[in-house]
């Protein structure tokens, strides 16, 4: 557990803010001394969050956002630069997805994903980024996940899209590493919310075959995700950089635990 006070006066810029693993990292960010400023597109879970944390004693920003929207999310890092003084860490949390076969992903689909989970990543951390340059310090944390290198059944254009994210991570980690900016990935694999009971494993046997290929016999916690994520953005993963942390109880090397549903079936994943 990282100690009280570790993200005093930091700002934290965090996309997705307002429900479930974004809504978590606000959340424990506040609580934990930053200034939270949450992005997201519908601003009813933004302002519920953003209540949680003042009932809490923190601090945050109300940051309504179109990350597919280069303009709006410029104008929103100055934003919160104008209002807080600086942004020193960026969690691109922010996601689109839906689980099906290939044939059936039409170009409309395909842009969804790519243009809110690759365009969306790197409009904010480009931006983001200029300041953390100029300060001379500053974290970016994006949200991946282990598909984007072993592939799997349902996740073509989500797998394309997260794997650009940590190619681009990668690159700017070399880049900017020189000038005090650490770029990460986090890749959780499944962890146990109501969204993705619903979503993910809807039935009992589902349940079972995911559970049936994780090592470690059980789903993750928020918290656990949580946890190593904001350990990256911390002062004590300052030499930390470039790095891809798979947070998944050992799943991802047993792969293929998704199953497909059958064509012209398809759910949201969370």
């Amino acid at each position: 557990m990282l100690a009280a006070g570790t993200f005093s006066n930091k700002t934290f810029f965090i996309t997705g803010a307002g429900t479930g693993i974004g809504k978590a990292f606000a959340l424990r960010a506040a609580a934990l001394g930053a200034t939270v400023a949450l992005g997201g597109r519908r601003e009813d879970p933004l302002r519920e969050t953003s209540a949680e944390i003042a009932e809490a004693g923190g601090q945050s920003l109300i940051c309504p956002i179109d990350i597919r929207n280069p303009d709006d999310v410029d104008a929103t890092i100055a934003r919160v630069v104008a209002e807080t003084g600086h942004i020193d860490v960026l969690i691109n949390n922010a996601a689109g997805n839906f689980v099906a076969r290939a044939e059936d992903i039409s170009p409309r689909g395909w842009n969804a994903v790519i243009n809110t989970v690759l365009n969306g990543t790197a409009y904010c951390t480009l931006a983001a980024g200029k300041h953390m340059l100029n300060q001379r310090s500053g974290k970016v944390l994006s949200i991946s996940a282990a598909y984007a290198w072993h592939g799997g059944p349902g996740t073509a254009h989500s797998a394309a899209a997260k794997a650009g994210v940590i190619a681009m991570s990668k690159s700017l980690a070399v880049e900017w590493g020189p000038r005090n900016v650490q770029v990460n990935c986090l890749c959780p694999g499944f962890v146990d919310t109501p969204q993705s009971r619903t979503a993910l494993w809807p039935t009992v046997e589902g349940q079972q075959h995911i559970l049936g290929s994780i090592p470690a016999g059980r789903f993750g916690t928020i918290e656990e995700t949580i946890e190593a994520g904001l350990f990256l953005c911390s002062p004590a993963a300052d030499y930390i950089n470039g790095e891809v942390l798979v947070i998944d109880g050992g799943q991802w090397l047993n792969k293929g635990a998704f199953v497909l549903p059958e064509p012209g079936h398809r759910y949201d994943k969370v």
